[in-house]
């Protein structure tokens, strides 16, 4: 009995090792800090869906949100979200099964050294999914879900898009 115990935790030590290897063998890495060239970020209009999600974000990698934009190395303004819902496929008898959901955030970033705002860019997220009048509650609790997976991948990409921001206050510092 002793002897079955031993080689059964052998055997599992074994696969997962052999698991560790696949893994470093293929590339992967877990997700670190992004780095990013500034400490203190403003954001200015912080009132929209993906705000406490991105202060979140940022505060995770090391970004102190200030309410004044004169202690700010680098300025952000979400300027305006939206959401939008199309009618992708009907079914034969005129009924809908497919929709597909847009999420838009708009904003722009500014130097505090720098008087002008720089361009507005625009992030998008899009998903489809099929739909079924029969299971409404299903469907909307799903719309509901995408919506909030294409908020998350909004502010990922908003975070790579800060990645490559390289204030001047902060470079002077």
């Amino acid at each position: 009995m002793h002897m079955l115990k031993f080689n059964h935790l052998r055997f599992t030590h074994l696969w997962i090792a052999i698991f560790a290897l696949t893994l470093a063998a293929c590339g992967f890495q877990m997700r670190g800090m992004a780095d990013l060239a500034f400490h203190t970020l403003y954001i200015k209009n912080n009132s929209l869906s993906i705000s406490k999600s991105l202060k979140k974000t940022l505060a995770v990698n090391g970004v102190t949100i200030v309410n004044n934009p004169e202690k700010a190395e680098l300025m952000l303004e979400l300027m305006d979200e939206s959401t939008q819902k199309k009618i992708l496929s009907l079914s034969g008898g005129g009924l809908v099964r497919e929709f597909e959901i847009y999420y838009r955030l708009n904003f722009r970033l500014r130097d505090p050294i720098n008087e002008l705002w720089g361009p507005m860019q625009t992030l998008e997220a899009r998903r489809d999914y099929t739909y079924d009048d029969t299971q409404l509650l299903a469907k909307q609790s799903e719309e509901g879900a995408l919506y909030d997976d294409m908020r998350k991948d909004v502010v990922n990409e908003l975070l790579r898009r800060l990645i490559v921001q390289k204030p001047k206050s902060a470079v002077s510092q």
